[in-house]
């Protein structure tokens, strides 16, 4: 029998109505003859409550902190099995510390190590659903952790690989994932298929419709994953869109979509020392921070003893970033004349894996932009995309425009797949 893997969102769970709606679907997928597990969100809106309630406290301690904002889910989870059982439908739920959902001891944003899946086979055998919850795990502690914004479709991915499943599918507020965000650009087309590739740098540069990390593992252990809604009933043989291998895609065009993101924060140490090693000396105190550094982008003086140099990193991270480096300034592990920080920015990007064998592709990223007066601060390129950080009062501007110059809003011809092992010309 086929192992279905299904992922709930908190919009998707967000009171018994909603969640008696996800246990009819489950249901169907029962009635196909699969075998099923479920991952679970918390409901909409309440781990933001939790966190809420953990930041009333003056003093931080991580490893309590994802205690509390674990149980958003174990709420989910045992609500959703009460549902089934409603049904008719033998169902158990799980937390994540008694399937072993094994991860590191970085609370707060953990990675998964190992998932232990004989108990889930187990109920396989009994005709059981099993219900688990996303979002966290266990450390070798034995204490709960938790995955980070995001994490329960990292957890689903996680589990659809530890069980070898047929298909792990994603239910959101959304029915797939499309050229850009509808809400800026109606026009925007839904995507029946995107590459693993394409996807995972659309997901990292800010389409909210799947974590960065799940896509990272759906590609890492080839998992069939599929983006649809919880509130539409299609009645297509994939209504939604799926993950596939690039060269799967048969519809290709340079540019498969426009991302953005307004989580973002520019840093500027002026007059920097300009000697060998100053990158390392500047970003090492940031890793060790465990802060992400993006976009970065180096200006030496006209003498060439003295660098500027400006990098972005999350927004929420802004100040902890900069105390680091007045820690490391004072310190003298580095020197600077000032430090500059500049929250009030956007991230726009354009990915598609056309580019590696089309050129002009930037040519008219730039062009487009200029011609609506906005100035690019930093910029960022690889063989599938290039990221420009701009003011971020342009965001929706610089979006619609992009989407328009590509013609997103247009069915692309078929043809074949283009090449991957080109260089990129940009």
């Amino acid at each position: 029998m086929p192992i279905i893997v299904q992922k709930f969102g908190g919009t998707s769970v967000a009171n018994v109505e909603r969640i008696r709606n996800v246990a009819k679907l489950v249901q169907k997928e029962i009635k196909k003859g699969n075998k099923v597990a479920v991952v679970v969100s918390a409901m909409s809106g309440e781990t933001n409550k939790l966190v809420g309630f953990v930041n009333e406290f003056k003093v931080r301690n991580d490893a309590e902190y994802d205690t509390v904002v674990a149980s958003g889910e174990q709420v989910t989870s045992g609500l959703l099995a009460i549902a089934l059982h409603e049904l008719g439908i033998p169902a158990r739920s799980y937390q994540g510390w008694q399937l072993h959902i094994r991860t590191d001891s970085v609370h707060g944003k953990a990675r998964i190590e190992e998932i232990v899946t004989k108990d889930i086979v187990a109920g396989f055998k009994k005709g059981e659903v099993a219900v688990i919850p996303g979002f966290q795990g266990v450390t070798s502690e034995n204490r709960v952790s938790t995955l980070g914004r995001g994490g329960s479709d990292t957890s689903a991915v996680a589990v659809a690989a530890a069980l070898k499943a047929d298909r792990c599918d994603i239910y959101t507020d959304v029915d797939g994932v499309y050229t850009t965000d509808p809400r800026i650009v109606p026009e925007a087309r839904k995507l029946k298929k995107v590459g693993y590739e394409e996807m995972l740098e659309m997901a990292s540069l800010g389409a909210k419709v799947l974590h960065s990390r799940s896509v990272e593992l759906a590609a890492k252990y080839q998992v069939p994953l599929q983006v649809l809604s919880s509130f539409e009933d299609s009645k297509e043989d994939i209504p939604g869109t799926i993950l596939v291998k690039d060269e799967d895609i048969m519809e290709r065009r340079v540019v498969t979509g426009i991302a953005y993101s307004q989580n973002e924060a520019r840093i500027t140490l002026i007059d920097v020392e300009n000697v060998p090693g100053i990158a390392a000396k500047i970003f090492a105190p940031l890793a060790d921070a465990e802060i992400n550094v993006d976009m970065i982008v180096q200006n030496i003086s006209e003498d060439g003893k003295k660098t500027d140099v400006s990098f972005t990193v999350p927004k929420g991270e802004t100040e902890k970033a900069v105390k680091v480096l007045e820690g490391a300034k004072k310190a003298k592990k580095v020197g600077y004349a000032r430090i500059n920080s500049d929250t009030k920015v956007a991230k726009i990007s354009v990915v598609g894996i056309g580019m590696i064998s089309h050129s002009g592709v930037a040519a008219k990223m730039f062009a487009t932009l200029a011609s609506k007066g906005i100035n690019i601060l930093v910029i960022a390129t690889s063989e599938i995309k290039i990221s420009v950080l701009i003011d971020s009062q342009y965001m929706e501007l610089a979006v619609r425009a992009l989407h328009e110059t590509y013609e997103l809003h247009k069915k692309p011809a078929g043809g074949k797949a283009v090449a991957t092992k080109k260089k990129a010309k940009k």
